[in-house]
């Protein structure tokens, strides 16, 4: 096959293998019932006058599948590390004993899991629209390679062949989740 096209199928992958990580860190942030440190990922906190992430300024555990503690590396940012977590407005209620910040993650509501379950179909289809992106922008470069036009029409096939095996794993992922909200 020829280099140029090779190229275009390389970065195409690439393109699509990104919008896959984002799905993934998307997905992380779906809580699905039971008590993970990744639900805490997007919460910054006022480290000394500059917004740190919460993992860099303590360290999160989940002792069971319905608590996140936090254990803080400086006592004196119990109080900013509280606020942060209210603040971040992802419907937890931290509780501070002085040591430690204890969240009580509450058990989903069938009316819950099935918001999340929109929120993760929403996300998969954002990840597609990132792979029908990449392959319109292939194609688009194909077409403007110099190269015979039985060359253009197997790069096109082969870049429709790496959108539809991206979009399966995208279904396959979204297929995962669902599963995991569901479950009670």
């Amino acid at each position: 096959m020829n280099e140029e096209v090779e190229f275009v199928l390389d970065a195409t992958k690439e393109g699509m293998n990104a919008a896959i990580a984002h799905l993934e860190r998307a997905f992380l942030k779906i809580r699905a019932g039971k008590a993970s440190p990744a639900m805490l990922s997007a919460v910054m906190v006022d480290y000394y006058g500059s917004q740190t992430p919460l993992s860099q300024v303590a360290n999160v555990n989940t002792p069971d599948g319905r608590t996140i503690s936090v254990q803080p590396w400086e006592k004196n940012m119990l109080q900013e590390i509280e606020k942060a977590i209210m603040n971040a407005n992802l419907g937890f209620n931290p509780m501070n004993n002085g040591d430690m910040i204890i969240i009580n993650v509450p058990p989903l509501t069938e009316e819950r899991r099935i918001q999340l379950t929109k929120q993760a179909k929403a996300e998969a289809e954002h990840a597609k629209v990132g792979v029908r992106s990449a392959r319109q922008d292939a194609n688009k470069e194909i077409k403007d390679l110099d190269i015979s036009e039985d060359l253009q029409k197997n790069a096109t096939a082969d870049v429709q062949d790496l959108t539809d095996v991206f979009t399966k794993k995208i279904e396959d992922f979204l297929d995962k989740k669902e599963a995991e909200i569901m479950k009670v």
